[in-house]
């Protein structure tokens, strides 16, 4: 069995399993043997998860996942060379700062396209999405499964602040109207329609995995997209979110 110890964070994103199935391809063995350790304050202090900056990270100086492979690849040479292994076992360890500061500065960008599909209340000026399909170019995927739950979450978070979503403060207090949950008004299931998420090959020659980062690019083109679709079936533009019923009326967008 193989042991990862790494300065990182897994905030919900699913870290842990890219992770593990970065380590058992480098070291060409099943994930079931691999095991991660992650989020322990032993390990010393842990670069942020968030705006694409994890697995890959091009922000700060480190990388999870080219720190694994890195060490991974180190660990598979140790053992090539033979001779006995120790009770302990044998620790190699990796820091990609240098070669990550080391590279030519260019962007390293994940993109997307999304499409959407919208019908408009004439009566009422409700607008409701009836299916959305995205295409990214996010690197290579090291999970199919984790990386489509992250892209569909973030075009329902982008449907949610095209047409519902919307932060209102107090003029006497200050304070945000609206809160909490129970009172922000936020994208439910029966808001949610069709949704697809299909990705093209595109690694990153400068990564040893490839990789690039999903983020949050799934949720910026989609408030776009509907907002585009509802001009289409109104010919009336909405600069301003969420494209409420008031404003759809207001605006006299009406058409179908």
């Amino acid at each position: 069995a193989f042991t990862v110890r790494i300065t990182a964070a897994d905030i919900g994103t699913g870290a842990r399993t890219a992770l593990t199935l970065i380590a058992a391809d480098a070291l060409e063995v099943a994930p079931d043997r691999v095991r991660v350790q992650i989020g322990d304050s032993d390990f010393g202090p842990a670069t942020l998860a968030g705006g694409s900056m994890g697995t890959r990270s091009w922000g700060g100086t480190r990388s999870w996942g080219w720190a694994v492979t890195r060490a991974a690849g180190e660990l598979r040479e140790q053992l090539a060379l033979g001779g006995t292994i120790p009770p302990q076992g044998i620790t190699v360890r990796a820091d990609t700062s240098e070669v990550i500061g080391a590279l030519a500065a260019k962007e390293r960008h994940s993109f997307g396209a999304q499409f959407a599909e919208v019908a408009v209340d004439v009566a009422s000026g409700e607008v409701r999405v009836r299916r959305m399909l995205g295409v990214f170019a996010a690197g290579k995927i090291v999970n199919p499964l984790t990386a489509r739950g992250q892209l569909v979450g973030g075009m329902i978070w982008g449907l949610s602040m095209a047409l519902h979503e919307e932060a209102v403060r107090d003029r006497a207090s200050g304070a945000v109207v609206g809160a909490d949950l129970a009172g922000y008004h936020f994208s439910a299931n029966a808001d949610i329609p069709h949704i697809e998420a299909d990705w093209v090959d595109d690694p990153d020659p400068d990564d040893p995995v490839g990789i690039k980062g999903i983020g949050e690019v799934g949720i910026v083109g989609a408030a776009a997209a509907i907002a585009n679709a509802v001009w289409h079936a109104t010919g009336v533009r909405h600069r301003n979110l969420p494209i409420r019923p008031d404003r759809v009326i207001a605006a006299g967008g009406g058409a179908a």
